[in-house]
């Protein structure tokens, strides 16, 4: 039996690990490599194993670091089945096509100055069909609902507590070709929690391998209540500057926490409604998705749903679709929020409202979760005090802030304790998703938390025994 890290090992996105067992492939995740164009484009063209190769993929969430790469697996020969929870099968269904629009828009983009440059075309690793057609191999599986899902795997799932849907996957293994019986806990992306909108991470029982995300490794985020003061007084500025608050933010749970926060505001903090805008069709549709799935939510999520005012449409909130409507907001005068994908800032509709405010010193620019190194939003987050926005350079004049409270992502001590209540012998631990300081950061709290513990940072394309 063998354990392969063919992305997010080392770095934080390209979720991909391949575990063989008894003559067979199953890849643990198939996202996009998110980063500069050129890596990225390079790592993301091809895999470092055969897609046709492959017998099941299974999914923990529907973030692209971690499903984007199925479109383009499926395109190269991949067949077989695609097992994901009901809700991640459908956030898939709108996020895959998405994100095969902005791929082959900065292709057609990209193709336009090579042109320029006498240099050949590139053509896209895969196109909205490619994404509309990998949906049909999708099985879906809800929480603690075992299946067999390859000769000597049963898969179950439970709750992440990460996204709408996000699950942690245990797998059940029979090796024939030893005769072990062994239990692998890969934790996908754990949530935090206290989660305005989801429930917590679960506990799992017996694991004998766990790979385990180290995204926040070292790092200790803003408590709830500080970050719903420090919201609160970052909306009141807004209103004596009159001014824009932009937040970028993915348009998938992160988005409609804000919304669930503000709601909550309106009502305990009784601030004074302010226009808010909802600008990304991807966030709208994905909050109709959520009120689809509310079995997923906390309780007093879905009753306010149920009994009270929607958190998804309070008093001041308009949700933006068109293009025409978008427009409309640079003419819009202040104070005014305007939460717009993506949260890295690489993409989609806030590269024009960054554009359009990022100069200006009445507005903010507020960051609520992890940007990549080297994306547009981890250098506006660094303090860069200038920046390249769709070919041209912005001083930025905005004030810059970070509430990193609405991360999805566990932090240091939220990790520690998920791993805490995951029983049994642990005999090997690998750390991935995450930067190498964060990952190392990590190893040192859990082996001191647990001394004796085998934790291993996991490296790019390592494969181990098991």
């Amino acid at each position: 039996m063998k354990l392969s890290f063919c992305g997010a090992a080392g770095t934080t996105t390209g979720s991909k690990h391949l575990l063989e067992i008894n003559g067979q492939r199953i890849l643990l995740d198939c996202g996009l490599y998110q980063g500069r164009r050129k890596e990225s484009m390079e790592r993301n063209k091809s895999f470092p194993f055969d897609p046709k190769s492959i017998d099941v993929v299974v999914l923990s969430h529907a973030h692209i670091d971690h499903c984007g790469a199925l479109p383009h697996l499926c395109r190269l020969g991949f067949e077989g089945n695609i097992h994901a929870t009901p809700a991640t099968r459908d956030l898939c269904s709108i996020m895959l096509p998405d994100a095969a629009h902005i791929h082959e828009n900065d292709i057609a983009w990209l193709n336009r100055h090579r042109k320029q440059d006498g240099q050949p075309p590139l053509e896209p690793s895969y196109t909205k069909v490619d994404a509309e057609k990998c949906m049909r191999q999708f099985v879906t599986a809800s929480y603690h609902r075992p299946q067999m899902i390859a000769d000597g795997v049963r898969m179950t799932f439970i709750d992440a507590g990460h996204v709408l849907g996000s699950a942690q996957v245990i797998l059940d293994l029979d090796d024939r070709n030893t005769g072990r019986k062994s239990r692998l806990l890969f934790s996908g992306d754990i949530g935090r929690p206290g989660n305005d909108l989801l429930n917590g991470a679960e506990p799992s029982e017996n694991i004998d391998f766990v790979i385990m995300e180290s995204t926040y490794g070292g790092r200790t985020h803003e408590l709830a209540t500080e970050a719903d003061a420090h919201l609160g007084a970052i909306i009141r500025r807004i209103m004596q500057k009159r001014g824009k608050l932009i937040i970028p933010a993915f348009a998938v749970e992160r988005t409609q926490q804000l919304l669930c926060v503000l709601d909550r505001m309106l009502h305990e903090q009784h601030i004074n409604a302010i226009p808010t805008f909802v600008d990304s069709p991807l966030a709208v549709r994905a909050t109709e998705i959520f009120r689809l799935h509310i079995e997923d939510l906390r309780p007093e999520v879905r009753d306010a749903i149920f009994m009270r005012d929607d958190p998804f449409g309070f008093e001041g909130l308009r949700l933006v679709r068109t293009v025409d409507e978008s427009k409309s907001l640079n003419k819009v005068k202040g104070p005014a929020i305007i939460i717009s994908a993506s949260g890295m800032a690489e993409s989609g509709r806030i590269l024009h409202h960054l554009r359009n405010n990022v100069g200006n010193p009445k507005n903010i620019v507020l960051f609520v979760g992890y940007c990549a190194e080297n994306t547009l939003g981890w250098k506006l987050r660094e303090g860069w005090k200038k920046v390249g926005i769709l070919g041209e350079d912005f001083e930025v004049h905005a004030e810059i802030e970070k509430l990193d409270s609405f991360s999805g992502h566990a932090d240091h001590g939220e990790m520690l304790e998920w791993f805490s209540r995951v029983s049994g012998p642990k005999k090997r631990v690998f750390l991935v998703h995450g930067e190498p300081e964060r990952s190392n950061a990590l190893k040192d709290g859990l082996q001191m938390a647990q001394p004796g513990l085998n934790v291993e940072v996991a490296a790019f394309r390592q494969t181990v025994e098991l």
